[in-house]
């Protein structure tokens, strides 16, 4: 399976996505390949259409999975769990939803660098939170 999430990496970042997470796994009495990508701005579903493509072309090719399977590409979620800290990078100027042994808090991520979080509230107030503090961290939609 890891060779042939490189192989979807790569088709995905050559296309200018972030590629978030590849699931396999059996849905009902289908194996289906789930793709999970992302961008700087948003997913919408032609972005799906040209990532599936050239998956879907490429994965044919090399015929890399023996059995039958569905290919099914979609955004990785307007709410998605911020993984590591390159996912915390890109999330910077985005709300986000914060939680610590201490804490639970949401706000706009105003910037990560050596280590510390710094979250702009609406109230105006700015928390600095250690990295190593944080036992979950995604993103958040404001309403």
């Amino acid at each position: 399976m890891e060779k042939i999430k490189e192989i979807i990496k790569n088709i995905v970042e050559d296309l200018g996505y972030y590629l978030y997470d590849v699931i396999y796994e059996k849905k009902g009495k289908d194996n289906v390949l789930e793709v999970l990508i992302d961008n700087d701005t948003f997913i919408d579903i032609d972005d799906c259409v040209i990532v599936s493509k050239n998956i879907s072309l490429e994965l044919d090719r090399l015929d890399p999975i023996k059995e039958a399977y569905n290919l099914e590409v979609a955004s990785s979620g307007a709410e998605r769990e911020l993984r590591n800290s390159e996912e915390i990078l890109r999330a910077v100027g985005k709300h986000v939803y914060i939680e610590t042994m201490e804490q639970k808090f949401d706000g706009k991520l105003k910037s990560f660098k050596d280590g510390f979080l710094e979250v702009l509230h609406n109230n105006k107030r700015t928390t600095k939170v250690n990295y190593i503090d944080v036992s979950f961290i995604r993103l958040a939609i404001i309403f």
